[in-house]
């Protein structure tokens, strides 16, 4: 049976940084989104609200992962 490579906490990190990177351009263009409904005026100042609440939502997910996984502030 051959052995898995164990990655070093430093490559662990940049991968973990390749792949939230994506959540974060999730989050700010879900916001960007909101803020464009409520510039144009669509159905509902609400529904753009809305977008930029669950955009900023995925932002403090991304902020908590990544404080719980490394424990930045130590």
């Amino acid at each position: 049976m051959k052995m898995k490579k164990k990655l070093t906490d430093q490559q662990e990190f940049e991968i973990m940084k390749l792949v939230l990177d994506k959540f974060l351009w999730l989050g700010f263009g879900i916001m960007a989104f909101g803020l464009y409904q409520i510039v144009i005026g669509a159905e509902s100042i609400v529904k753009g609200f809305y977008f930029m609440v669950a955009g900023s939502i995925i932002l403090v997910l991304f902020m908590l992962l990544v404080v719980k996984e490394y424990q930045v502030f130590k």
